[in-house]
Formats: structure tokens, C-alpha cells, sequence
């Protein structure tokens, strides 16, 4: 009897292995081909039809807020005053930094040659904000253009970066214009995650997808946030997105939401930022913000675990240990993984041999969603920039 127990036990257990190869095989191929498809259809501002300038040129407010980035401001600021592009300003916000990041702007702002820098000293954070989010609100507020853009104090810009987003803008009629940026990466530990990042992309949000008003994805990224002023004002301004941990997402969503015109495009090496040190640097970054991404759902959290582990882990583990139908779904699924990585190559510079880490580098991102789930439940809050922000405040502001 119990023979026969351990029989059926095997029979089933080989053919649920089975069963969860394909299907994960499947979802991968779903994923590759329309990930294929689709991001051909993004723009690339490398085009030579986007370089020039609109005639005559809007406006356009840059919005650097900073905090303690001394360290960084210096180059993204110079690199700024250097466009090639005949109408903007900048906005360097000097958030409340301890640092020297006040007076390298006022160092920068007082030297001539290039465009100007104003420079935005807060000295408070007032009752119900993020200081971020706050700090690019002072900044969008002083500013007077046409179009805002929001970037981060780390992002260094190429001199024909504004001047070809803003001729695609006016070209396509944007309201809403995100530019991947190029990552620096200093290590192959770097490089590990970022190619992992890049054969994810459009799990979560299919960038492709972002210009159809009635699709639900929408994209933002921190380093090139680039919005119409009078779109940005009836969405609330930042005013209405206070407490918002990911904030450049959060932009991306408000204006998908009230159907507003929005577009995703590359560009290599038009602006280029070096997000982390090192792979724990990258989770550590990821450990910050990723429970707030999800907007502070221990159930997605935990899907999102469950999911990185079964897509990316299960089908190289399947390939090694197990054999016939089982290894042929496995070797399926890591065989589109290597064409994901293949095709995003040539967008990051990211050697498609790397594929050999995916299954580390996946490893790592589900510890790092953990690490973010749990460090915000015990903390009660996120921690950000030295400040902690209660959970109940910022589950008390989603909509």
C-alpha cells in the first residue's frame, strides 16, 4: 500500500513539474513577442528626424530637486547649463541638505557662461509632505515654461537631449513625454541586475501599451518626467501628489488616468545616471520604494516574490534537475529569457551573456521586495532621506 501511495505521490508531483514548465514556457513566450512587437513601436530620439529644434521653441522649466547630493550636483547641473536648446531654465531646489549641496549650486549659479541657475533653498518640510514631492512642487512653481521637466540631482545630460525630446514633443503632440536614460554601470554585479531589470520590463507596465488611452499602463521615470504645464496643473500639481514614495510613477498615472497624451521613448546616452553601487546597492535602492510600488499590498508583494521565483528561477533550476517534457519547457522558457536579453542589448550596452546570472540577480530582487516589505511593516513607515513617513499616512493617501 505504501508503494503504491509513493507511486501516485511521484505521478502527480511529475506531472504538476510538467505542467508549471509549460506554462511558465508559455507566459514567456506571450511575454517575448509582444515585447517584440511592441517596443518597435516606441520612438528613438536617436533619430536624425528629431534633431533639430521646434521653431518657435516652447519653454521648459528643469526641476532638479536635491538633497545631500553634493556629490553629484556639480556635473548634472554643469551638464544642464551646457543644452543646446535656446528656451529654458533651471531649478536647482537645495532640499533642506546638511551637505555641501547648497553651495556648489550658489558656486555654480554665480559663474558665467551657459544658462542660468536659479537656486531654491528650503529650510522646512511642512506637515504632510514627502520632501521630495514638495521640493519639486516649490520648483514648478517658481519656474515659468511651457513644459516642465523633472529630474534627479545624479542625471548628467547629453547637450541635444532637451532640444530632440522637445522636437518629438511638439511633433507627436505629446503631453507627456518619459525618456529611458542610459545606466552607468561600474561592475559586473551592476550590470547583473540592470540586465534583469531590462528582460523584465513590461511585466509590470508595457511601455508599448502607454500611448493607447485605453490601455491601463503608463510609465514615469525619475531622471526625464517631461509634462506640459497646463497638463501638470489640472492634475493637481504635485499638491495633489504629496506623499507619493514613488513619485515619477505616480506622475505617469495621473496623467494615463485623466487620458492624457503619453509617450515613452530611448535615447542612448542623451541622459545617463549611475543608479547604485554595486548589485546590493541596486536592492538596497529597490528595498526603499518597491512596497510603496506597489502601493503597500502585503498580497502583491508577496505575488511579486512568487512570481520572480517561479518565471526566472524555476525554469534554470528545471533545466539541470529535471529531464524529458519537463527540461524541454524549462529550456524553452530560458531560451526566450536569452532573446529578451538579446534584444535589449543593443539599448544598454548589457552583454547578452549575462543571462548565465539571471537566476542570482532574480534571486536577489525577490530578497529585495522582502527586504522592502518587512523594513516598512516593522519601521510602521518609510524611511527617506533621514525622515520616516508613517504607513498609515501614506495608505491614507492613495486613491
Amino acid at each position: 500500500m505504501n508503494a503504491i501511495a509513493h507511486m501516485d505521490w511521484s505521478y502527480w508531483m511529475t506531472r504538476v513539474d510538467l505542467v508549471a514548465a509549460w506554462l511558465v514556457a508559455l507566459v514567456w513566450l506571450i511575454h517575448l513577442v509582444q515585447a517584440a512587437v511592441g517596443m518597435r513601436e516606441l520612438g528613438d530620439l536617436g533619430h536624425a528626424e528629431f534633431d533639430n529644434t521646434p521653431d518657435p521653441a516652447p519653454k521648459v522649466s528643469i526641476v532638479v530637486p536635491a538633497r545631500n547630493e553634493a556629490h553629484t550636483i556639480e556635473p548634472a547641473l554643469r551638464s544642464l547649463r551646457n543644452l543646446e536648446y535656446p528656451s529654458y531654465e533651471i531649478i536647482a531646489v537645495n532640499d533642506r541638505s546638511t551637505d555641501e549641496t547648497g553651495p556648489v549650486m550658489r558656486r555654480i549659479a554665480k559663474e558665467s557662461g551657459g544658462a542660468a541657475v536659479q537656486v531654491l533653498d528650503i529650510s522646512e518640510l511642512p506637515d504632510g509632505w514627502l520632501g521630495k514631492t514638495h521640493a519639486m512642487w516649490r520648483g514648478a512653481q517658481q519656474g515659468t515654461g511651457d513644459w516642465i521637466l523633472f529630474t534627479d540631482a545624479d542625471v548628467v545630460f547629453r547637450p541635444d537631449s532637451v532640444r530632440r525630446a522637445m522636437a518629438y514633443a511638439v511633433k507627436t503632440e505629446a503631453d507627456h513625454v518619459v525618456l529611458f536614460p542610459t545606466m552607468v554601470t561600474l561592475s559586473a554585479g551592476e550590470r547583473m541586475m540592470l540586465a534583469t531589470f531590462q528582460a523584465l520590463i513590461g511585466f509590470g507596465h508595457r511601455p508599448w501599451k502607454v500611448a493607447d488611452p485605453d490601455s491601463r499602463d503608463y510609465v514615469g521615470v525619475g531622471a526625464f518626467n517631461l509634462v506640459r504645464r497646463p497638463v501638470y496643473e489640472k492634475l493637481g500639481t504635485y499638491a495633489a501628489m504629496k506623499l507619493a514614495v514613488v513619485d515619477d510613477m505616480e506622475l505617469g498615472r495621473r496623467v494615463k488616468q485623466h487620458r492624457f497624451r503619453q509617450r515613452v521613448v530611448f535615447g542612448r546616452d542623451l541622459v545617463r545616471i549611475h543608479w547604485a553601487t554595486g548589485a546590493l546597492g541596486i536592492v538596497h535602492n529597490l528595498s526603499k520604494n518597491f512596497f510603496a510600488y506597489v502601493r503597500f499590498s502585503v498580497a502583491l508583494a508577496f505575488g511579486a516574490v512568487l512570481g520572480l521565483l517561479l518565471l526566472n528561477v524555476l525554469p534554470f533550476a528545471g533545466l539541470l534537475l529535471a529531464s524529458g517534457w519537463t527540461s524541454a519547457g524549462c529550456a524553452v522558457a530560458v531560451l526566450c529569457i536569452f532573446a529578451a536579453y538579446l534584444g535589449m542589448s543593443p539599448k544598454s550596452g548589457i552583454p547578452p551573456g549575462y543571462i548565465v546570472t539571471h537566476p542570482i540577480s532574480s534571486i536577489l530582487l525577490a530578497y529585495g521586495i522582502v527586504l522592502s516589505t518587512f523594513s516598512t511593516l516593522r519601521r510602521g513607515g518609510v524611511l527617506w532621506r533621514g525622515t520616516v513617513y508613517p504607513l498609515d499616512e501614506l495608505r491614507g493617501a492613495l486613491d
